[in-house]
């Protein structure tokens, strides 16, 4: 049994390097009354914005909040956003070490928000340049020294491209490192630690299966092939399944109002990352994993989990 106080002790000693593709999650906020007379589009009165990280940044973030060192190794434009960026990861607790790239803009998601629901998202991106990254892969090199477990999110906007080199490293120096993948080709990922792809993402790469059976074929072939020690399938509403060797670990989901899954997936790799370099079993940080998700879908936009609202919710998983 999992106990809160040792948890907490225990959660404070981890260094967690999250590296990847960070963005600005803009929130506008407003009332819906009417229908434009130029489009059949609603018109959205804005009477509050919101700030948060996103992407990579979020991980980040969700990792300090349960209470672990968190760094976070990254590429930004050297712009506003990227400023903004900066100072809200600072404030609430994550060491940032950011290349600003004058050539690109920082990854921007605008979302309209209208009765609490979401009516329209704007995007903002802009590829990093080859020199900005070799030069945020030496600093990996560096910081390893210093890192219990390493975190790549990959969101698909260019900022791990050298990431076979730093799933290397970091095996060569018998680090943990977790991906959070992103597309169809996972042979990129060969040799991490574990994969945490949620299902459709799975289905992209492995096809669909008509029964868990089928699943627990297609996740051991894939394990199997990119030599992974397991792989982690989040599948929303049926909980998350770890696959090890010869070995399959359920955990349902929690039932509790969905409010918002966005993110989601980032605290899940984040507590996966904190628990496992606390010292936690795989199956004990999948455990802790689900029910920081439950918690966190209960939340409006890009949020986290603290170890208080963690603690909160361990008796359920009892």
């Amino acid at each position: 049994m999992i106990k809160g106080i040792e948890l907490k002790e225990r959660f404070t000693q981890p260094r967690i390097l999250v590296v990847g593709d960070v963005m600005l999650d803009r929130y506008w906020f407003g009332e819906v009354s009417r229908i434009s007379p130029e489009a059949p589009v609603p018109v959205v009165l804005v009477n509050k914005s919101e700030e948060r990280p996103g992407g990579a940044a979020n991980v980040a973030r969700g990792v300090a909040a349960l209470g672990a060192k968190s760094i976070l190794l990254s590429v930004t434009g050297k712009d506003e956003a990227g400023n903004r960026l900066e100072s809200l990861l600072n404030n609430e607790g994550v060491q940032t070490k950011l290349y600003r790239d004058p050539e690109i803009d920082t990854t921007v998601k605008l979302r309209v928000i209208g009765r609490q629901q979401q009516l329209l998202r704007i995007d903002f991106e802009t590829l990093p340049s080859h020199e900005i990254l070799l030069a945020k892969l030496t600093e990996f090199t560096q910081l390893l020294d210093q890192i219990d477990l390493v975190i790549l999110s990959d969101y698909g906007k260019g900022g791990l491209k050298h990431i076979e080199t730093m799933i290397s490293q970091c095996n060569e120096r018998h680090i943990p490192v977790l991906v959070d993948p992103k597309g169809d080709d996972y042979h990129r990922y060969r040799n991490a630690t574990i994969l945490t792809p949620n299902r459709s993402e799975f289905k992209q790469v492995a096809g669909s299966w008509n029964d868990d059976h089928e699943l627990a074929a297609k996740a051991q072939q894939l394990k199997h092939t990119l030599s992974l020690k397991a792989l982690l399938i989040t599948r929303s509403e049926e909980g998350m399944t770890l696959y090890q060797d010869n070995a399959v670990f359920h955990e349902p989901t929690r039932a509790q109002e969905v409010y918002d899954v966005s993110g989601a997936g980032d605290t899940v790799i984040a507590t996966l990352g904190v628990a496992m370099a606390a010292g936690y079993t795989m199956q004990e940080a999948v455990k802790l994993a689900n029910l920081a998700a439950g918690v966190v879908v209960g939340k409006l936009g890009t949020a986290v989990v603290n170890t208080e609202e963690l603690c909160e919710v361990l008796p359920q998983s009892t």
